[in-house]
């Protein structure tokens, strides 16, 4: 998979984007499990990626959601064994 982010929240740590080869698109957050850091991807509809895209802001609720992973149903990836926390 090629994950291509096309907005960024530096502040709040997370993006959006596309993944190239099938075209959804995501919300991405950092985590990390003490050994690596990485990348945990969200699904979003195209209304949802659309609203987030104009007003980037209004993403937080979801990224909240993510990092206390209430939304995991809507992991592109699913998390190994030794899965990490928001950071």
């Amino acid at each position: 998979m090629k994950f291509q982010d096309v907005a960024v929240n530096r502040e709040e740590r997370y993006a959006l984007g596309t993944e190239q080869a099938s075209g959804r698109h995501y919300l991405s957050i950092p985590v990390s499990n003490g050994l690596v850091d990485y990348e945990e991807y969200y699904e979003l509809s195209q209304d949802e990626f659309d609203r987030y895209r104009a007003d980037l802001g209004s993403a937080l609720p979801l990224v909240q959601q993510a990092r206390n992973r209430q939304v995991d149903h809507r992991l592109i990836q699913q998390p190994g064994s030794k899965r990490g926390t928001a950071i």
